[in-house]
């Protein structure tokens, strides 16, 4: 297993701060050694917490252009039909992945095709099951359309822990299945928006893995 990039600077403060911090308690409290073990042990586990928000393990990717593939890790929190009013403006499959801050964050793309559309959009942070965080909250909005021209829409949604989203995508790019798209920081939640008709391969309350699980599989002529 490896470190994401994205967590590098995170990974270097929490190690300047854990430092600061037991160089002050060494200073002041030079004799009390059970504050300094608490240091250590606090120290210890949450330098190990951050560091697996930031995990990035190798994986044996699934690539199917039949397929949608999750785009991220965690559990299937909504299926239901939805009015999609950004870009595609009808109605949709729309299948939410929910990322708790144990889950890896790396997110994926589900299928290969063209990238469509994209945009940024800032906002709230409110807690990423709250039925308004798919249209308040900071989230990006990403449309791929495969190559037998039917378009998928995706989105990385913040909520009140993750207050950073990373996007690797513009508007023109040929991107492949399973390979990354960004990297939300804490974890958070993806939505994906399916053409009706399409068959959903997974269930509420299931766990997925991004790249790996598939999520549907797409109706073509």
């Amino acid at each position: 297993m490896t470190i994401h990039k994205e967590g590098f600077s995170s990974l270097a403060l929490t190690i300047l701060f854990l430092f600061v911090l037991n160089a002050l308690v060494h200073f002041y409290f030079p004799d009390n050694h059970v504050l300094r073990w608490l240091t250590y042990i606090f120290s210890g586990v949450f330098f190990l917490i951050v560091l697996q928000f930031f995990r990035h393990p190798k994986i044996t990717v699934t690539t199917d252009e039949k397929m949608v593939i999750c785009p991220a890790d965690g559990k299937v929190v909504v299926i239901e039909e939805a009015q999609e009013t950004e870009y595609l403006k009808d109605k949709r499959i729309q299948v939410s992945i929910f990322m708790s801050p144990v889950n890896v964050h790396v997110n994926r793309n589900p299928i290969t095709g063209i990238v469509k559309y994209f945009k940024y959009h800032p906002g709230k942070y409110l807690v990423a099951w709250h039925p308004k965080s798919s249209t308040e909250n900071e989230r990006t909005t990403v449309v791929v359309e495969t190559h037998q021209g039917t378009p998928v829409l995706f989105r990385q949604i913040a909520g009140a822990l993750a207050r950073r989203i990373v996007w690797y995508v513009k508007e023109g790019d040929e991107v492949q299945q399973s390979a990354q798209f960004g990297f939300i920081k804490f974890g958070s939640r993806v939505d994906v928006f399916l053409p009706l008709g399409t068959k959903i391969s997974v269930n509420l309350g299931e766990t997925v893995k991004g790249g790996r699980t598939i999520l549907a599989e797409l109706i073509t002529d």
